[in-house]
């Protein structure tokens, strides 16, 4: 009977345990098969973010298709203001230059590079690329947009940070002292991003995730 029962169980030989029928073997080839299908899947269900890229990189299909992740532009930013890409910003995005303004603006590099962004000069692959006569008021890496429901200066909270910080006068106000954006003046610099108080006051808007000034890239 053991032997009709070894017989009747073919996948019980040379230690082929069988699970619902299937091989051991064949059971693991299905799941790591499985992972990677839903692994692959996940990395497309992220799609690629929109974020506002340093001097010279504005073509987006030039810079995807140009950068190789060497992060020399990341490491020559004087102002530390150059981030890379992370997962969140989409798989095409990770690990190439976009713009973080926290801690600083981009000035173009005008005291440290003779007014040529160092990112630019670094670029091994002319992924970050300006033209000869390209200035800073030129450059155009963005725009600010103010979010009027978090700025403290539509809420009569007395702020002008970004208005006295913009080294271009791309922000003025109005008679109630609230800040609005020339957008034919402004390049994107990040000065009024980075000074920023709205997150920062003690006195935030429900639902406030960001904030009430931030730098958009160009559509």
């Amino acid at each position: 009977m053991g032997k009709e029962g070894k017989a009747s169980n073919p996948g019980a030989e040379k230690g082929s345990a069988t699970i619902g029928g299937m091989s051991r073997r064949a059971f693991a080839a299905g799941c790591v098969g499985a992972a990677a299908t839903l692994a692959l899947g996940g990395l497309k269900a992220v799609p690629a973010q929109a974020v506002v890229r340093p001097p010279g990189g504005q073509d987006e299909s030039t810079l995807i298709g140009a950068c190789i992740h060497c992060e020399k532009c990341y490491e020559a930013c004087p102002r530390d203001v150059i981030a890379l890409g992370t997962f969140e910003d989409g798989l095409l995005n990770m690990r190439t230059p976009k713009m973080d303004f926290r801690y600083g603006y981009c000035d173009f590099c005008a005291e440290e590079n003779g007014g040529v962004p160092k990112c630019v000069a670094t670029c091994p692959t002319n992924a970050l690329k300006l033209p000869a006569n390209a200035t800073a008021e030129s450059t155009i890496i963005g725009i600010a947009e103010i979010n009027t429901s978090w700025c403290l200066a539509y809420r009569r909270m007395f702020c002008r940070s970004c208005y006295d910080a913009c080294p271009y006068e791309a922000i003025i106000l109005d008679d109630s002292n609230c800040p609005h954006v020339l957008t034919d003046v402004c390049n994107g610099c990040g000065a009024c991003e980075s000074v920023c108080l709205s997150l920062t006051t003690g006195s935030i808007v429900v639902g406030e995730t960001g904030l009430a000034i931030v730098v958009k890239p160009l559509e």
